[in-house]
């Protein structure tokens, strides 16, 4: 492979790993001090049945999830698996790139699917076989805090939303949107379900609810402005026990339209997760100083745990 084709696979799978459909944008303040009041199914007032969801399922601290995300003709994914948030963030996804772009360069690289390990300072990825041929590592481990120094704003952003990737993030998403309604009853996977809407700005909400400095965050808006993002709609539905069992996300990007749909479900599953062995895992930032140099920015964020290789 070429050096620019396997600085464009990994980077984009760096940032693929926040586009599983279990991110949302940072997090926000879900209103702990209030009381939660009784199920979200017989709320009356959606924020009061967001606030019992919201706790709900940051408490069961665990969940498998299917997922698929799409934007514009960039990409197009699916990942299935199981995350678990207590304590840190560990985790098991299977991610398979089904069209776009990204799915050119991976078959590239030698295949379209991998195994993607969530560790609480670190994410890792299983390349291929002709990947591991030319590099003589199956595993490519990408440190939260190296991306954060590598890809700028961007890059620190980043970091926030992978080490807070949780289902909950959704509904914080909608509690500190100030735009939030009840649709409706409907069904999820045949279960009766709660559909509350709301759109969100997603430089406002980056700005309060990540961890950037001043300028960092300057930066970030920039590139949000260059990528065409600018308002995020949240869907989520809510089981009768104030569980999250869908939430689908949709925003306008440069590259198009993007769109993230996940299902949770068993809650409360076992998750065990760690980390490959060392001498299989090659670091992303020795691969950046081995296959190409890498700008400041080069990943761009995109809203709901979402992002584009630029």
């Amino acid at each position: 492979m070429k050096s620019t084709t396997v600085r464009r696979v990994t980077l984009s799978v760096a940032v693929v790993a926040a586009l599983t459909g279990v991110a949302a944008c940072g997090s926000a303040d879900s209103g702990k001090g209030d009381k939660a009041v009784g199920k979200s199914i017989t709320h009356v007032r959606p924020l009061a049945a967001l606030r019992s969801a919201e706790k709900s399922t940051d408490k069961a601290e665990s969940a498998k999830v299917r997922s698929s995300t799409s934007v514009g003709d960039a990409m197009s994914m699916t990942a299935n698996g199981a995350l678990a948030w207590g304590g840190g963030l560990k985790g098991n996804l299977t991610i398979t790139y089904t069209g776009g772009r990204m799915a050119d360069a991976m078959r590239q690289a030698g295949s379209t699917s991998m195994e993607a390990r969530y560790l609480p300072d670190a994410y890792y990825a299983k390349m291929s076989e002709k990947f591991a041929q030319q590099f003589g590592k199956h595993w490519i481990r990408y440190a939260y805090d190296d991306l954060a120094k590598l890809g700028g704003s961007s890059g620190a952003y980043l970091k926030d939303q992978m080490q807070n990737t949780t289902p909950n993030q959704s509904v914080k998403l909608l509690l500190a949107s100030g735009d939030v309604k009840k649709v409706g009853e409907e069904k999820v996977s045949g279960v009766s379900a709660t559909h509350y809407s709301g759109t969100v700005d997603v430089a406002d909400l980056a700005g309060k609810n990540s961890n950037l400095t001043a300028d960092q965050l300057a930066g970030l808006k920039k590139q949000l402005s260059q990528a065409g993002v600018t308002t995020e709609t949240v869907d989520i539905w809510v089981n009768d026990q104030d569980l999250l069992v869908k939430k689908v996300e949709k925003a306008d990007t440069a590259s198009g339209a993007m769109t993230s749909t996940a299902y949770y479900s068993d809650y409360g599953v076992k998750v065990s997760a760690e980390a490959p062995p060392a001498g299989d895992t090659k670091d992303f930032k020795d691969l950046m100083k081995s296959g190409g140099n890498v700008s400041s920015g080069s990943a761009t964020s995109v809203p709901g745990g979402s992002g584009t290789s630029s």
